[in-house]
This record gives C-alpha cells, structure tokens and sequence, in this order.
C-alpha cells in the first residue's frame, strides 16, 4: 500500500515510519546528538556546505551539527508533509520562529520587502509584522481588499482560517485567486491536516503552531510549514543561519503526537459542538463564535473547504470585560491558560493576553474569552461553565 492510498487516520500513525522494521526497532528513534563524527575533512566540509544552504545529507556524508540537521527532526517533517499533501516540510523551534523564518526567506528571496496581513491573525503574528523588526513592510486588510493591497513587492500574502481568536473563516481559494502570483501562507493551526489542507486550495504555504493541537498534550512547543521544495530549501537556509531548529525530543513527542490527532480533535471537535451549542441558551452570552453556525459561516466554508468546526469557541459575554475577568476565575474543570489544542480544556481572554500587543483596531472585543475545548466530558465542562456563570452573578449582587 501506497501513503497516498491510505486513509487520514492511517497516514496520521504510519507516516515518517516507513524503515522502523529495517531498522529493528518498533519505537521511534531519539537522536539527541549535538555533533556527528566526520568521515574526513574533505567530505565532512562538503557535507556542511550542503546541510547549511538548504540540502539534504548525501551518502557518505555526515550531519555534521545538531543546528544543522537532525534525523529525528527530518522523520517528524517527513510526517507531517505528508499529512498536509506537501512536498516537504520544515520544523522550527516555535511557531513565532517558523513565522519569522518564512518572512526572512522569502524577502530575501524574492528581493521584495512587502506583506499583505488579513486580519484578524494570531497576535504574536500581527505583533511581528506591525514592529518592522524583520524589515518588511505589512498592509493590513480584508479579506475582500487583498487584490487591491497586494504591490509590486509584495513578497507573501498571509492569512488564518479559523482566524484567531474570533474564528471567522476566509476562503483560501478567492484569496489565492486575488494574490496572482504572490504565494499565501495560510496558519493552519485551528484546522490542522485532519480538516483543512491548504496547499490543496491554491496556498504555497500551510504553517502550524505544533504547539497546540499537532502535539496536543501541552508538553511541548514547536513550530513546522509544509511547503514545496524550492521553500523548504530556502526556510533550511534561513534556519541553519538563526539557529531555529526544533530539538529532537520535541520533535520526538510531535511526530508521536501526530498517531492520535484525527481521533483526539474529532471528539475535542463534538465535545465542541455540544458546548457551543449549550452556550447559545445562555442570557449570560451575546454571542457565540463557531464556525458551525450558519452566522459564522456565510459563504459555506465548512464542508467544501474545513471538513469540519474544529474545536475552539469564541464567547462575548454580555456584561463585557468585567463578566469575562469574573468567568475565566470562577472556572474549575477549565485551566485559565494560554495556548490551545490540549488534551484538556482551557479558556483565556485574548484582548488582556495573545492580542495584548496588537494595534488598537485590530483588537478582539473585551468582552470576548476563547475556549479551547479537550477531552472532558462535555457535560461536565458546560456544568462548570454554568456553576462559573453562577459565581460571577453572586459576585456581580456582592460588588
């Protein structure tokens, strides 16, 4: 059987697995080398000029430096290429280091200074391209305006769907038609490859966060972008100079993360929906934000271009700020928590926190928490929300 002949949910527990009988071992293996032994001087010199301008190890060769390339991280990036239809794939130290390595590489690339950012986009992200750090220039739009924001050297059009926090959805495909020949980054980590593949829409670039739902267990932190050849050989290149590869044993916990994502994000995705659905009935909300609700979902995306909602919500509490700060402490069964993906449940306040740095008009309502929802019971997360909803009317008479 071929990989591409193989179900999702197979793919998700095989891929980057191929030679462990070869090998002897059922376990993946751990590589934690910092240096590798050189054959010679005359290859272990050639070696590292393929390694650190983007190449793969030759035979014969060596790895040379754990900055360089590390076999555990290639057995992960193989993984995860494959889950999102791509070429290759590369792994970095975080998500913000993949982002950074994608700007760095294609500007550099391409000779060309200018991003155009649909928002709404991670904070850290928007944060990076609002600072003029990295040298480019963003313009920040909508989704419908890309066509009239993209220039002449605009290097990279960069969007999420779901968008955080607030979930809406963007087509990827009329994104892609609007940018022309510039490449779309798409953050793919709401959706993951369980729901979503970008590259198969048009996109140059999926990215992830391997952080949240790729390793799903809060214990890890990670960033990875499947992508073309050409790219990957570029991001190699780019991260061979900053140091910003992911150590092995993150990779290590990513790749075995991987072997149950179908099956944890399509129960965290019901567990969603129960709780959703629940929150609608709730005179505490004035809005739920799930891309299963028709209002949240205007142009249909759900079920042509996500497969499924996911498994995050977004809340607007109708007493605004002091009703959220009032519910993120009042929750019991729900870990008051940055971050998302995890086997358990966590709610946040996104304007206090992951979009604390972004520009005014770009922030997310006061009034609006996130939840990221686990693997608990659903019933026992909406009796913790409503005995929380309790708390905070008790508090509200007390103030």
């Amino acid at each position: 059987m071929t990989p591409k002949s193989l179900h999702p949910d197979s793919l998700a527990v095989h891929a980057g697995r191929d030679d462990l009988a070869e090998l002897g071992v059922h376990a993946l293996p751990l590589d934690l080398s910092s240096t590798n032994p050189l054959p010679g001087i005359d290859v272990g010199g050639l070696s590292y000029e393929v390694l650190a301008t983007g190449g793969h190890p030759f035979e014969g060769g060596s790895h040379v430096y754990a900055r360089l390339w590390n076999p555990t991280v290639a057995r992960f990036e193989e993984a995860l290429a494959r889950l999102e239809h791509a070429e290759e794939a590369v792994a970095f130290s975080s998500g913000m280091a993949a982002v950074t390595a994608v700007l760095l590489a294609l500007s550099h690339e391409q000779g060309k200074r200018h991003v155009v950012a649909v928002r709404p986009l991670y904070g850290g992200t928007d944060h990076l391209l609002a600072s003029g750090l990295l040298g480019v220039e963003a313009t920040y739009c909508t989704p419908d305006a890309v066509a009239s924001a993209v220039r002449p050297d605009t290097a990279l059009v960069i969007l999420e769907s779901p968008a955080n926090p607030t979930l809406e959805l963007v087509d990827i495909r009329a994104v892609v038609a609007a940018a022309g020949d510039v490449p779309v980054l798409v953050d793919n980590t709401f959706a993951t490859p369980v729901l979503q593949h970008p590259l198969d829409l048009g996109a140059a670039i999926s990215l992830h966060s391997a952080t949240k739902y790729l390793g799903g267990h809060g214990d890890v932190v990670g960033g990875v972008v499947a992508c073309d050849a050409q790219t990957a050989a570029a991001l190699r290149r780019t991260r061979a100079i900053t140091g910003a590869i992911m150590h092995p044993l993150a990779a290590y916990l990513l790749h075995r993360g991987l072997t149950t994502l179908p099956v944890r994000l399509r129960a965290q995705q019901e567990g969603a929906r129960m709780v959703a659905r629940w929150l609608t009935t709730r005179p505490e909300v004035a809005r739920v934000h799930f891309p299963e609700f028709a209002e949240c979902d205007p142009n249909g995306l759900v079920g042509s271009q996500q497969s499924g909602p996911g498994a995050m919500i977004a809340v607007e509490l109708a007493d605004g700020f002091d009703a959220a700060s009032e519910l993120t402490a009042a929750v019991e069964l729900f870990t008051h928590a940055v971050s998302l993906g995890s086997v358990d449940s966590l709610i946040q306040h996104p304007a206090a926190l992951t979009h604390r740095p972004v520009q005014s008009e770009a922030k997310p309502s006061d009034a609006l928490v996130r939840l990221s929802i686990g693997l608990e019971s659903p019933d026992d997360l909406i009796a913790d929300l409503e005995q929380a909803f309790a708390r905070s009317r008790v508090l509200s008479h007390q103030a």
